[in-house]
């Protein structure tokens, strides 16, 4: 673990340990502004199941995930579940670096996007991110859409909630997409932004850009949502809507296009719409229109 992530996760079980016993501070550690920690191995005896994570097992692993919950989410009818996009380049620096990385920081972000949506919202944090086990670096890989399948079912548990409408960005919409194809049955919506899917074709197409030898496979637990779209359940009132750029430097509009056609061959109800971006790489869509989306599904519009 780099001595970074060490000293932030060693802050946090010192300097309250201290705090007690009489040694530096005088005053209770206020535990939702200590940075998040990112990175970090699993480990169940330091995950705080009762107030904004869970402990997710599946078969080939476990994970504490993070999350902050917006509004009224207790029996909720409906929850947005939110997943956002790579943090790749901010998984590299230490923790107290990262910015808003703290539980009081994502908690205003969901308060804030819960009063201007009009409905409960939940920040999953992937693995590897804001205080979630897990290594972020591996992305895309099984054992992430594994975790967040299983934090889906806990959240459900936990809070009586009905049924879902997911929605991800980038990565975070590769995620969403995964736990269609995972069986699920409450997910009435699905909202999948700029999601990167043919995984192989995007990898060899990210290599030519960059001038490197296009690779010729992945690692053998990459999970593609395009290759398991068998998995997704029939359910002809459910609703999947992809929105992105066709000028997408990042996840090609031609794969996000190529998902739609082997969802739509299965009879599901998919919709692709070519949405304005801001350049130069036309990845991040203009007047927040996937959280925008999100709620009108939320609210039973088409």
């Amino acid at each position: 673990m780099p001595a970074a992530h060490l000293w932030a996760r060693l802050r946090r079980v010192l300097i309250p340990a201290l705090a007690l016993l009489g040694c530096g501070a005088t005053t209770p550690v206020d535990q939702s502004s200590v940075p998040l920690v990112w990175g970090a191995p699993a480990d169940k005896a330091q995950c705080p199941v009762t107030s904004d994570a869970v402990w997710a097992e599946y078969p080939s692993g476990e994970d504490c995930i993070r999350y902050f919950a917006g509004g009224a989410v207790d029996g909720a009818e409906r929850v947005i579940i939110f997943f956002r996009g790579d943090r790749h380049r901010l998984a590299r620096r230490p923790p107290e670096d990262i910015p808003e990385n703290t539980a009081r920081h994502q908690q205003a972000i969901a308060d804030r996007m819960t009063r201007r949506y009009g409905y409960p919202i939940i920040l999953v944090e992937r693995p590897g991110t804001y205080g979630s086990s897990g290594n972020h670096l591996r992305t895309r890989h099984s054992a992430e859409f594994l975790a967040l399948n299983v934090t889906l079912d806990r959240l459900r548990d936990r809070y009586k909630i009905k049924s879902f409408v997911l929605y991800g960005h980038s990565g975070g919409a590769t995620a969403a997409a995964a736990l269609l194809t995972m069986g699920r049955r409450d997910i009435p919506c699905a909202v999948l932004t700029s999601g990167a899917f043919s995984l192989l074709e995007r990898a060899r197409y990210m290599d030519a850009r960059a001038g490197e030898t296009p690779r010729t496979s992945l690692a053998p637990d990459v999970y593609d949502p395009l290759v398991h779209v068998n998995g997704i359940v029939r359910d002809s009132s459910r609703r999947i809507i992809m929105i992105g750029n066709e000028r997408d430097q990042i996840t090609p509009f031609a794969l996000q296009r190529k998902f739609a056609e082997a969802v739509r061959k299965r009879g599901h109800r998919i919709v692709l719409i070519n949405h304005a971006a801001r350049g130069p790489d036309f990845h991040n869509l203009t007047a927040s229109v996937g959280m925008r989306t999100a709620a009108s599904c939320a609210g039973g519009k088409p």
